[in-house]
Formats: structure tokens, sequence, C-alpha cells
């Protein structure tokens, strides 16, 4: 049985740019004092950190940023480091003793929900925010052979025989566990409904999802389009559908996830956060290198090729969204079986 449900944990994207004067210097420890706080030294290099391993969406984020930063010499260098595990909490944990005030963590969708299923002791409420930068749907997809040629297919099975059923995707509590909680939920099942018949098995990195849906180890996987885009266009997986409102620019072909009858729209935003303790000339300065990168030829033709939405949000307003995202991303999951009421 299907039932109506609309599940869209995205707002309405906006964009704000935060102007920086009298900046000079070199970047200072995180946490100074006094008058010292409203003044950046200028930053001439990054770290970024990508709490995961490599391969997912995070992953390409990250490497994306560091290859426009550098290459339109916003920055000098932005060397990439990947710290995997537990959909980014690991990473969130080595962000709070982070001393280095240049330092940005790709985070998103993904670790709201990982923050709660796994009941970090770190939170994202301890870091500083600095942007929102991309939007992007998710796909369903199942192996290149699979008997489930469209996505009624695949959910009714779920429905029928539970645990036989295998589902990938990337971390507990993340944006693929959540898509696949909110079709059963859309199908008639509840909360506890949903925890005893979903078989999820999630994964650090998009890699490790992809080698389990090409080895015909799971039924079917969830992800980003840009994880998985390459393996449909090979016919080496096949997309039974997206979870945006509408079709996808770079899968046209593709119904919806509500054209399909499940009324569920879901999509994985992107961003970035600095170290807790930073002044607010560290915080400005931060907020002016992603704003160069975000404006830049290069990085709109990085969200073109990508097929990444852009969904820029910097300083306040990106600090705004998150906090009414967290809360709407605790209900869902508690809704929906994943984490306590």
């Amino acid at each position: 049985m299907k039932q109506s449900r609309m599940a869209a944990l995205t707002a309405v994207v906006a964009a704000a740019a935060l102007a920086l004067t009298g900046c000079s210097g070199s970047s200072a420890p995180a946490g100074g004092g006094g008058d010292d706080d409203a003044k950046a030294a200028a930053i001439e290099d990054v770290k970024i950190i990508v709490p995961a391993d490599p391969g997912g969406g995070w992953d390409q984020t990250g490497r994306a940023m560091a290859e426009v930063l550098t290459g339109e010499k916003i920055v000098g260098s932005a060397p990439v480091s990947n710290v995997g595990g537990a959909g980014g909490t690991v990473g969130l944990a080595q962000l709070a003793n982070e001393k280095d005030p240049a330092t940005l963590m790709v985070m998103g969708l993904v670790m709201v929900g990982a923050v709660e299923t796994n009941a970090s002791q770190v939170r994202i409420e301890d870091t500083t925010p600095i942007a929102r930068l991309t939007d992007e749907a998710l796909v369903v997809v199942v192996p290149k052979d699979s008997e489930y040629k469209t996505l009624e297919d695949l959910v009714e099975d779920i429905v029928d025989k539970g645990q036989n059923v295998r589902v990938t995707g990337g971390s507990a509590g993340g944006a693929d566990h959540i898509l696949a909680g909110l079709m059963l939920e859309a199908a008639g099942l509840d909360g506890q409904e949903i925890v005893e018949k979903l078989n999820y098995t999630p994964n650090a990195g998009g890699g490790e999802a992809v080698s389990l849906i090409l080895g015909n180890k799971v039924e079917a996987g969830i992800s980003g389009i840009g994880e998985f885009q390459q393996y449909i266009e090979s016919g080496d997986m096949r997309a039974l559908a997206v979870s945006s409102e509408e079709p996808a620019e770079n899968l046209p072909d593709v119904p919806t996830v509500t054209d399909e009858g499940y009324d569920v729209v879901l999509t994985n935003w992107r961003g970035v956060i600095a170290p807790s303790g930073i002044s607010d000339g560290e915080r400005a300065e931060l907020e002016r290198i992603v704003t160069e990168l975000h404006d830049s030829e290069a990085w709109t033709e990085v969200l073109k090729t990508r097929g990444w939405a852009d969904a820029f949000l910097v300083g306040d307003e990106f600090e705004e969204f998150l906090e009414g995202n967290i809360e709407d991303v605790t209900g869902t999951l508690k809704n929906i079986g994943l984490i306590g009421g």
C-alpha cells in the first residue's frame, strides 16, 4: 500500500557575500582576544579535511574545492586529507581539536544525521559554520542484471521480504539511509516496521558502495547522482529513480521517486565548517575565501560537470539554515525509527 508523504529537508537557496576590509599579515592561532578578534590576518593557505574515505561526494567536493582554490590563485595551497569513519563524526572529533584556524571541513546532511545516530559527543554546533555550497539529488540504482525494473518492484519486495533485500549507501543515518526509510514509510510501514524490514549496509565512502553493487553483493544502492553517474552511463548500474522534485538534468530520462508513486523529496546538501574558537576576523577571512571560490567561473564549471546545484549560503544565513536542518533531520530520524523518540 502506498501513502503520500512529502519529506523535504532543504531550504530555499539564498546567497550572501561578506565584504572584508583592512586585512594584513599572516594567519594567527585560533581563539585570540580583545580587538585582535575583529582583525583577520590574510589567510594564504588552507587545509581541507574530508571526513570520509576517498571516492564519495564529500571527497569529490573537497578535491574540487582544492583544485579551484589553487587554480584560481585564491590561496597558495589547499591540501586535502581524508579522515573517514562513522558518517563524518570521526573527522568532526578531529576538527574539535584543530588549532589552525585556516582549516575547512567538508560536511553536510549526512553528518547532521550521523551525529544523531552515532550519539556523537562532538556536535556540529561545536564548530564554526562557514558556507553551504551545493545541493544534489540522490539516485536509487540496481545492478545491471537486476530483476527490479521499477522502484515499485524494489520497494514492494522490501515490504514483502524484509531483510532478504539488501540496500547499500553512505553512512548510517545519512541522506541515503534516510531516503530508504522515507520510501518505506511512504509504502505504509511505521517506524518499527522500517527498522525490522530495512537491511541497510552503510559505507564510509562511495567507492565501497560501488563495489558492493557492481559485485552483486546487494540488491540496490542509494547515493548522490555524481557518485553513480558514470556507472549508470556505462550500463553497469540501472537507475530506478531520483529523489529531486523534478527530473535531474544529468539523468533526464530517470523518473523521480514521486513519479514512481512515493511522495518523497530529499536532496543532499554539502558545505564547509571551521574549528570552534576562531576569531571573528578569521571567520570573515574564511568566508571571503569560500565566497571567491563560489563566484569563480571555474567553480561554476565544476557544478555543471558534476550536476551539483548551486546552494550557496554564507555566514549567518548558513548558520540559521544549519540550526533548522538539524532540527528537521532529528525529527525525521525519529519518525522513521532510526533513532529513539
